[in-house]
């Protein structure tokens, strides 16, 4: 096998050719399925001659035609990977394409593909080109027609992107339907499903009068389960026209559910695919978490339909401008839907524990990547969009993409487009704001302040770095909005009129109105900001909101966090405080453990806990949030060799001592916050089942057979999967037979729901029972476990990979498993295996020991043969780094 090609985006090129219309036809058959393709192609230049490269893979050519003239042998060039048209002609020209493929063999889900009985596609980034040959990029954008044929019985409904033009029967018990998209779109978006789905049906009224009918598909008996994605997309449509005045651009938009799919969902031109996860619920078998998540998804797909489809991206190093941007929106129609402090904290504490490790890695790059060899492996910057919002404020924010859309409806873009838009239509100057599109690594900033009785000046020094990532060792300054307000000694915010700033004053008050909250920006390695006329030395609350993703290193000190755990009047930062507390009192009992000192806690920290969770003036989800710990990942993260041995012996520790000490309170907790009869999906509710959860969690931690009996009757009482799985959850903590009773009992009861039983299958994964490996390589032969349904690997390998003292156990048994799971799985489907192998990707982080196990498993996985792209970048990047 050649050596995975690694793509530049200095590299990029315009195409020499472009296809303007795409008339595809497609016979699905059981063996085999048939594609016609016929591409109108135009070069970008007059008079071109160049070779045609299309891109193709695991599929069979049948014919090829130029002007509806057969080609002959020479006339072309075939390899595994691309069909070459030597010397097209000049001018534009039809090109006629047949392939044959087998949707039934394809388990990587990508293409087409056959899942549970049904036909469908994936084909972001680059499964277009195992559908037919083709110019597999985004910057191609063409109008599509799709006709698709197949067995009337087995497969009555027939779907694809746009209006339906017309259906009918033919011959032989089959039947077809035309579809024809108006917009232009890029391949990615194209997409096909058949099979035999039920729809439930309702109508949404856009404000200009349009009326669009909603249909989301699934399997007859699943329909019951699709009441919450409805209501989902109406507010999602109702939401995009209030806040950025966009509106549904056809007459029909379509959901389809499968349940097997590589990501969360995909946003193809109004037939969005989704994992079955993200449309399916009841109170019964969904919890609140998968509420929100479906609620979240469904906006993110539909969100895309401006952010991603009407305007699309150049190339995939500009995969921000569409994912970035668009989980911003989803993320800020979540928290205009439920509460938004809650929201930014999930979406900080993922950033943490998933992005900042990475950033910190082997596979540390930029949101604008400079290379990579399979886009699959990359992720987005929600982050560099909220901060253009916070520099810019709600209205300069939509003035910035109002022009965007005006200025590129229609186009393929980059990142330099979208800045340029927010930064002309708010005439702002931006200095070194790109950075974070080039820039790899997460900046460190230092404050330090001091305050001047005298002269009534309070005065905050930062000075910034950027750590060397592989491929960048020297890093530039980065522009950091960093949102600052002063308390007073009585907790209140003080109002904040002017500040000198690089020798000169600047107003900071509007209007002659008090303002309690501003925005510095940081854009030099050091600088100063003079607060003036401050009467008392203030506690300063800084980074509200989390207004930048930054590592922030201040000088205050634990009073002052115990402080604004109390006071701070941005609820966000008063949950960082109580973090901040928990990770630093986190690693001074880890030194302990190390040096084998008894463990003992600080009684003030034991007291901020218990007055957060008895403050009844706050909100109770928020409460739930505040009294959680950090993860262990994070606390390794913060370590120069991580001890996942340690950490674990700590945060157990800190669990079971703040279960003993507030014993009565987290039992009023869990009575106070009991289950009303009719579950509903809304913040009050929420947060109570939040709350009472997070209670019981700690309370069965003790162990106390009284304690067990609580968390017993709370399981066998609930009337939703919410309160259910959570008691599941507090008594699955604890090794012996209750746990399995119970265990065995909720199989038993929900096993023929299969995304039910994945929430079962990850709750025994991410088990920190000692050796939990040889029971997580039991149930690998579960008979409800299949590698090839992508679902049930991430809920037991991936979950498995979250316990991090069995995954990192010291004799390898964790990187064994994993290793030779990645081996298999990448023969099946190598997105899923290396989305697994990144497990391995900071190998370096731990003790020698560790380290020797995890870098054999890396390699035997690197000399396997025929590795994917997607293992291959990964595995190779982790063992260089």
């Amino acid at each position: 096998m050649d050596a995975p090609k690694e793509i530049f985006l200095k590299d990029y090129k315009l195409p020499d050719y472009y296809f303007d219309t795409v008339d595809l036809k497609f016979s699905l058959g059981e063996e085999k399925t048939i594609v016609h393709s016929t591409i109108a192609v135009y070069p970008r230049v007059e008079g071109c001659t160049s070779p045609l490269a299309l891109d193709g893979q695991d599929m069979k050519l049948i014919s090829i035609k130029v002007n509806s003239k057969e080609l002959k042998a020479e006339d072309y060039h075939l390899d595994s990977r691309h069909l070459t048209l030597s010397s097209p002609p000049s001018g534009k020209f039809m090109l006629e394409i047949v392939t044959e493929i087998c949707p039934q063999k394809n388990t990587s889900l990508e293409g087409l593909y056959k899942s549970s009985g049904n036909f469908c596609t994936q084909c972001e980034a680059e499964g277009f080109r195992k559908i037919t040959f083709y110019q597999d990029r985004p910057d191609i954008m063409a109008k599509y027609t799709c006709r698709i044929e197949a067995d009337k019985l087995l497969y009555p409904v027939l779907l694809s992107n746009g209006n339906l033009i017309e259906q009918g029967d033919i011959k032989g018990g089959r039947h077809y339907a035309l579809w024809e998209d108006p917009f232009k779109k890029p391949c990615y978006l194209f997409a096909l499903v058949a099979g035999q789905l039920e729809s439930r049906d309702d109508t949404f009224t856009t404000r200009s009068g349009r009326n669009v009918s909603l249909r989301i598909w699934t399997p007859a008996q699943d329909l019951p389960k699709t009441e919450h994605a409805m209501y989902s997309l109406k507010a999602a449509m109702k939401w995009d026209e209030d806040v950025f005045g966009l509106e549904y651009d056809l007459d029909l938009f379509n959901i389809v559910a499968v349940p097997d799919f590589n990501m969360g969902a995909m946003e193809n031109k109004s037939l969005n695919i989704f994992n079955s996860k993200l449309v399916l619920a009841s109170p019964e078998t969904a919890s609140d978490a998968d509420y929100a998540a479906i609620l979240g998804v469904i906006g993110h797909e539909y969100f895309h339909n401006w952010t991603g489809n009407r305007v699309t991206c150049r190339d995939w190093f500009q995969l921000s401008l569409k994912e970035g941007l668009t989980v911003f929106r989803d993320q800020e129609f979540s928290s205009d839907m439920g509460s938004r402090t809650v929201k930014r904290i999930a979406d900080v504490s993922r950033l943490r524990n998933y992005q900042f490790p990475q950033d910190a890695g082997p596979m540390a790059h930029p949101v604008r990547p400079h290379s990579y060899i399979k886009m699959d492996n990359f992720y987005t910057g929600a982050e560099v969009v909220r901060m253009y919002k916070t520099l810019l404020g709600s209205q300069g924010f939509r003035k910035g993409m109002d022009l965007y859309f005006k200025r590129h409806d229609g186009q393929a873009v980059t990142c330099e487009d979208f800045f340029a838009a927010m930064r002309d239509a708010n005439d702002a100057d931006f200095a070194n704001f790109l950075m974070w599109y080039s820039q790899a690594g997460t900046p460190v900033v230092k404050v330090s302040s001091s305050y001047n009785a005298e002269a009534r000046t309070y005065s905050l020094k930062f000075s910034q770095e950027v750590p060397p990532t592989p491929g960048q060792p020297l890093k530039e300054p980065m522009f950091i909005p960093v949102a600052v307000g002063l308390l007073d000694s009585s907790g209140k915010d003080m109002p904040l009129s002017a500040l000198y700033h690089d020798g000169k004053l600047e107003s900071v008050a509007s209007n002659n109105q008090p303002v309690y909250n501003t925005v510095l920006k940081i854009t030099k390695k050091e600088e100063e900001f003079i607060f003036s006329d401050i009467s008392e030395r203030p506690v300063p609350s800084l980074l509200r909101g989390y207004s930048a993703p930054i590592r922030l290193d201040s000088d205050l000190t634990d009073s002052d966090l115990f402080f604004l755990l109390a006071n701070d009047s941005d609820e966000f930062n008063r949950w960082e405080a109580g973090q901040l507390l928990a990770r630093k009192l986190m690693l001074n009992l880890v030194a302990d453990f190390q040096q084998n000192k008894p463990l003992t806690l600080n009684p003030k920290f034991v007291h901020g806990v218990k007055s957060i969770l008895c403050d009844s003036t706050l909100d109770k989800e928020f409460i739930a949030k505040a009294v959680t710990l950090p993860g262990e990942g994070e606390i390794m993260d913060m370590m120069d060799v991580a001890d996942p041995d340690a950490v674990h012996a700590v945060r157990s520790f800190i669990k079971k001592q703040l279960a003993s000490e507030l014993k009565e309170e987290f039992l009023l907790t869990v009575k106070n916050n009991r289950s009303l009869e009719q579950y509903e999906f809304n913040h009050p509710n929420m947060a109570r089942r939040a709350l009472k959860n997070v209670a019981l969690g700690y309370l069965a931690s003790l162990k106390d057979p009284e304690l067990t009996e609580l968390a017993l009757d709370e399981y066998r009482s609930a009337t939703n999967m919410t309160e259910q799985f959570a008691a599941l959850a507090a008594i699955a903590q604890n090794h012996g037979k209750t746990r399995d009773d119970v265990l065995a009992d909720f199989y038993d009861k929900w096993q023929h729901d299969f995304l039910v039983v994945n929430k079962w299958f990850a709750l025994q994964a991410m088990s920190d029972i000692p050796g939990n490996v040889e029971h997580v390589k039991n149930l690998l032969n579960h008979p409800a476990f299949d590698l090839r349904n992508p679902n049930k690997v991430y809920s037991l390998i991936g979950g498995f990979c979250g316990s991090l003292v069995n995954f990192h156990a010291k004799d390898g048994s964790g990187y064994k498993f994993l290793g030779e799971l990645v081996v298999q799985l990448d023969k099946l489907n190598p997105q899923v295996a290396s989305r697994m192998v990144s497990a391995f990707s900071r190998w370096r982080r731990y003790d020698e020991t560790r380290q020797n196990l995890a870098k054999a498993q890396l390699e035997m996985i690197m000399s396997a043969n025929g590795l994917s792209e997607n293992v291959f970048e990964i595995a190779s990047k982790s063992l260089a780094a």
